[in-house]
């Protein structure tokens, strides 16, 4: 007796996990979205640039902000040579590290400063979870090999109107500046030497927006009790030494002179300090001067995100209108982009320091603010479909789909089974079809065409009542001359 051949199991129909599939209406939304953004970008002197997805861990680096391991954050394999000697290649997981490498390489043939916009999507190896993907798309813009904070007061103009311009009104969003320099000139003022006691007191800055000023102070002391009820050992430091910490966090004022007035007591006698807090009323300065003023772009001391990452000047913009999270409760949409500067990031390519300052969008983020806006959102019309009534006739239905496609119109010939005319008629409906066209034996014969209006149709069939809609006709019979006109009237009658 032969052995049962084993059958080779099916492969499980499902994405993988913390990736997703995006179909017709979402895709174009954000098309849609990233167009608007880099009209923006280009407006402002901005070149495009697609940079490679794939990259050399060796020219990623270390530089991933929210990683303390960075080969275990992203998706990485080697290439075999002969002796299993191959270089490590990883997907890129942000588009600044890639323009960092690109710059260095071609220096020669760019210009200085290099302005340029890159979007795309991103890779992260980490643990997925709710709106957490592995895969997403970036949208960042990127000023390098200017010093002056010119640059950086422009990228934070640039983020106001991006927002503006893709349906996010004024008084709905914020952009925060804060500076790193001043931060370090806060450290230098607490006498903070040690490297690790540094990163520590950085980490406990960073969780200032959850955990309040009595938080920062009982963790940059000998520690608290979390909302879970564990304890969370302190940095240990004396309660003056926390002081000028907690005065930098707080030191938002009425508007952005009386802020700057407040950084200045923060940081004392600091050097660093005090060019940190020169830099934030210069920009202050030249926003003024383009005309937005603290109701859009503001300095506000408690931005401290990625500020491990970052050299000079940071900046976020936030969405302050409201939502309700899953549970239902209300709370502010938050942030939808961050940057700022970062003049350490070519060094590592080159020996020499290059300055850099930039932005990166978070485009599903942004997307789904859009959607809540009720911006974005809207069903997509679906192609008129040319009906088959005759099988042996495709020639005449594909010259009629050719004639409306020629014309502007969306189109397609019904390529499915045409021997069950309803079904046509349904798979219409599926597409989301604004009109259905019809040519019989009958109607070729006569140089006519039957048109169907079937959003018409859908509603008169929803309020069959409705004395009004039962005037208007769903369904006519044009001369086949006069098809192109007739569906354009249709289909402006119903936008």
């Amino acid at each position: 007796m032969m052995a049962k051949v084993k059958k080779t199991p099916r492969p499980k129909a499902q994405t993988p996990k913390g990736f997703r599939d995006y179909f017709g209406a979402e895709v174009s939304e954000r098309a849609e979205m990233l167009s608007k953004i880099a009209g923006v970008y280009h407006r402002y002197g901005f070149d495009a640039l697609e940079s490679s997805a794939v990259e050399t861990v060796e020219a990623l680096g270390k530089f991933l902000p929210d990683v303390d391991r960075p080969n275990e954050g992203v998706f990485a394999w080697q290439e075999s040579d002969e002796d299993g000697n191959g270089d490590w290649l990883a997907l890129r997981y942000d588009l600044t590290a890639p323009l960092a490498r690109v710059y260095a390489q071609h220096r020669n043939d760019l210009p200085t400063p290099y302005r340029r916009f890159a979007m795309g999507p991103v890779w992260r190896n980490e643990k997925p979870g709710p709106g957490r993907y592995r895969q997403f798309y970036q949208c960042d813009a990127d000023t390098v090999g200017a010093a002056s904070v010119a640059a950086d007061a422009e990228i934070c103009a640039m983020l106001s109107d991006t927002l503006e311009e893709v349906g996010i009104p004024r008084g709905d969003y914020i952009v925060r500046i804060n500076n790193r320099k001043v931060l370090n000139g806060v450290l230098e003022v607490m006498g903070l030497q040690d490297d690790a006691q540094r990163a520590d007191v950085l980490r406990t800055i960073d969780k200032f927006d959850k955990v309040g000023e009595d938080g920062v102070r009982e963790l940059l002391g000998k520690g608290r009790l979390d909302a879970s009820g564990a304890y969370i050992d302190g940095v240990g430091l004396a309660s003056e030494q926390a002081d000028p910490v907690v005065a930098f966090l707080t030191s938002k004022g009425a508007d952005n002179a009386g802020t700057i007035a407040k950084l200045r007591a923060a940081v004392g006698g600091s050097p660093v300090g005090a060019q940190g807090v020169d830099e934030l009323q210069q920009m202050a300065d030249l926003l003024a001067a383009q005309g937005y003023e603290a109701d859009r772009i503001v300095i506000d001391p408690s931005v401290v995100r990625g500020l491990g990452y970052y050299t000079g000047p940071v900046f976020e913009a936030e969405l302050t209108f409201e939502i309700l999270d899953e549970k239902g409760r209300k709370r502010q949409f938050g942030s939808v982009a961050g940057g700022g500067r970062y003049d350490d990031l070519v060094k590592r390519f080159t020996g020499q320091e290059v300055p850099a300052t930039g932005v990166s969008i978070g485009v599903d983020r942004l997307l789904a603010a859009l959607r809540e806006k009720g911006r974005v959102g809207s069903v997509e019309r679906g192609p008129v479909v040319v009906t088959v009534m005759d099988r042996d006739r495709m020639a005449d239905y594909q010259a009629i789909v050719a004639e409306l496609r020629q014309a502007g119109i969306r189109a397609e010939v019904y390529l499915g089974n045409p021997k069950n005319f309803g079904n046509q008629l349904k798979y219409a409906d599926r597409r989301n079809s604004p009109v259905a066209v019809i040519e019989g034996a009958d109607e070729k014969d006569r140089g006519v065409v039957q048109v169907k209006d079937l959003i018409l149709g859908a509603r008169i069939a929803e309020n069959a009542t409705l004395e009004e809609w039962k005037e208007r006709p769903s369904q006519f019979e044009v001369a086949r001359g006069d098809l192109v006109s007739k569906i354009r009237d249709i289909m402006d009658g119903q936008s």
